[in-house]
């Protein structure tokens, strides 16, 4: 079965006669693509979109096995042809299992508030306590839209149309399936199982990284950690934000995003 993609424009004629670059959109943990609702008239000037709900999310039908490098493959059918990939938080984890699996169809990544590690270990810091991961699961468990709405709300506090912004929100949840608590706790898993720090020099093409430096649930510092270990890394900060950069500093993001991505790449990388 295949995943729910949300295209931008929706005419197939009109996406592949103007020229624009595919960018392809992929969210976070008990989210769906209309996350990213709030900000598609800002990208729409400067790519073809292609928004995908992960497996068990919105209206895409739930996968078995389901791990990380099954839902990466998963995704990967549904890509368009050298599409650039931007993934927030689990689906930042999602772009970097496609660019190691099958790097030949991506052809830049933008992390958003990703690290190769969610969770603390003996070894790595940069992380929270899994059990932050599994309070919030609870929580969900109980009262779905609740949680995220509200969760979502105090990411986007600091947006200047922040109201407008969490009406569109709310709107955009009530309009998808809510996911069943197999698919949450499926998803959970990837997060607090996954660990890329030893293939990150492996991902050889430009990536950008946006991170928050209030981010508590992916520390900054793990986004240092990244920008030093990918080969083709760089960082962008942005100053007050947390876990949700583009919602609360949408202007900030999209202009990132898009000095990123709309230039051609200087330089030819292998693979």
């Amino acid at each position: 079965m295949s995943l729910y993609v949300e295209k931008f424009p929706a005419d197939a004629n009109q996406a592949a006669t103007n020229n624009k670059q595919n960018l392809v959109l992929i969210h976070g943990w008990g989210m769906h693509g209309g996350v990213w609702h709030p900000i598609i008239k800002k990208l729409e000037p400067h790519f073809n979109l292609h928004i995908i709900d992960l497996p068990g999310m919105g209206f895409s039908p739930p996968i078995e096995p389901n791990h990380l490098q099954a839902v990466a493959e998963k995704v990967a059918e549904m890509l368009p042809a050298n599409a650039d990939i931007c993934g927030w938080s689990l689906g930042g984890l999602v772009a970097m299992s496609i660019a190691l699996l099958q790097p030949d169809m991506v052809r830049r990544l933008v992390l958003v508030s990703t690290t190769p590690r969610f969770v603390n270990s003996e070894d790595w810091q940069d992380g929270i306590d899994g059990r932050v991961f599994r309070h919030f699961a609870d929580d969900v468990s109980n009262d779905y839209q609740a949680t995220l709405l509200k969760f979502l709300t105090l990411q986007c506090m600091r947006s200047e149309d922040a109201r407008a912004t969490i009406k569109q929100l709310r709107a955009s949840f009530e309009e998808r399936p809510v996911p069943t608590m197999s698919a949450l706790q499926k998803a959970l898993n990837i997060l607090l199982d996954n660990d890329l720090r030893t293939e990150v020099e492996n991902i050889r093409r430009p990536t950008l990284l946006i991170h928050g430096d209030k981010d508590t649930l992916a520390p900054v510092q793990a986004a240092h950690w990244m920008a030093q270990h990918l080969p083709f890394g760089r960082l962008r900060v942005i100053a007050g934000a947390s876990h949700a950069p583009f919602l609360s500093h949408a202007d900030q993001f999209v202009e990132t995003l898009v000095q990123f991505l709309e230039p051609a790449p200087a330089i030819k990388l292998n693979t």
